[in-house]
């Protein structure tokens, strides 16, 4: 009898050892993202996706992806996704799923502003805007990539500016008024940030990445799209020239292009735009911060 409850003592323990190991463990970067800012999500068990929630209503989604261990502690599982750029400072939840839900995560979305400014389109420009079964289709094309999230990551680490020197001609978010020949008027918000630089100006990768698009398209002139990590595309519009291939692997510092103004422009510049799970992210983010912090991450995980 003894002997029978020792073993049933002793399977209790190793069960409980065995949940207490397997709990969930999770973390987030930032903890108080702003409208526009990405949120890197590392978490200890499987998971499919992560979703934004904001008074109720899914705002956003992304996939979920392996980051393997790479000679450290353990491997984990994570996830990027961004905050709309229209979303108001509020109370949110983030919701990591499988086929149920695997745990609920509150955040603060904190508060943020936003520039505005008004186009004065020309006809010429205008003209791009009329409906073209060409154009729709390139269009199609771009969000479809941007829809797609791959299984490789090519970059961990932080993205450098594209260009030299840093002339900022319109910021990331900025409330734009579209001001046609004829009077009529349509918003739009910009997705990313514009440099001023004299035509020819170099462009160089931000990150180490795969080449999906390098080619001319009406609206965006010449483009180069790159994808960095599952979801995660780094976009160079307006290019006077491209200086690399599709398929290629882009390394960080590259040289991929040459300033210009084509397509929607209104003078030499370029265009850098980083999409994550088809969002418009603000690109200064992944400046400041490793779009993915192993160490990081896999401490707080650990402790």
């Amino acid at each position: 009898m003894k002997k029978i409850l020792f073993f049933v003592l002793l399977s209790i323990v190793l069960i409980t050892g065995q949940q207490l190991s397997a709990q969930l463990r999770y973390t987030i970067i930032p903890e108080s993202p702003r409208p526009g800012d990405p949120i890197t999500i590392g978490v200890n068990t499987a998971v499919k996706e992560a979703l934004l929630f904001v008074n109720g209503r899914q705002v956003a989604k992304a996939k979920c992806f392996h980051v393997p261990s790479d000679g450290r502690p353990l491997g984990f599982n994570a996830a990027i996704i961004t905050v709309p750029s229209v979303i108001e400072a509020n109370d949110a939840v983030i919701r990591l799923m499988n086929d149920s839900i695997v745990c609920e995560i509150p955040i603060t979305i904190a508060p943020r502003e936003f520039l505005s400014e008004t186009i004065h389109l020309t006809p010429s420009l205008a003209s791009l805007f009329v409906p073209n079964p060409q154009s729709q289709k390139e269009q199609e094309l771009l969000w479809e990539i941007a829809a797609t999230t791959g299984n490789t990551i090519y970059h961990t680490g932080p993205f450098v500016v594209p260009i030299t020197p840093e002339r900022r001609t319109s910021r990331f978010g900025t409330r734009r008024v579209n001001q046609y020949p004829d009077g009529r008027r349509t918003t739009s918000i910009h997705a990313g940030v514009d440099f001023g630089a004299p035509t020819g100006t170099e462009v160089r990768s931000c990150a180490r990445g795969m080449v999906k698009i390098a080619r001319p398209i009406i609206i965006s002139g010449n483009s180069v799209v790159i994808e960095h990590a599952p979801g995660v595309y780094s976009i160079y519009y307006h290019l006077e020239s491209i200086i690399i291939q599709e398929g290629a692997i882009a390394e960080a510092g590259e040289l991929i292009g040459l300033v210009g103004s084509t397509g929607f422009s209104t003078g030499s510049h370029l265009h850098w735009e980083i999409r994550v799970s088809t969002e418009n992210t603000d690109p200064d983010e992944f400046v400041s911060r490793p779009l993915i912090d192993k160490e990081l991450i896999i401490s707080r995980i650990l402790n």
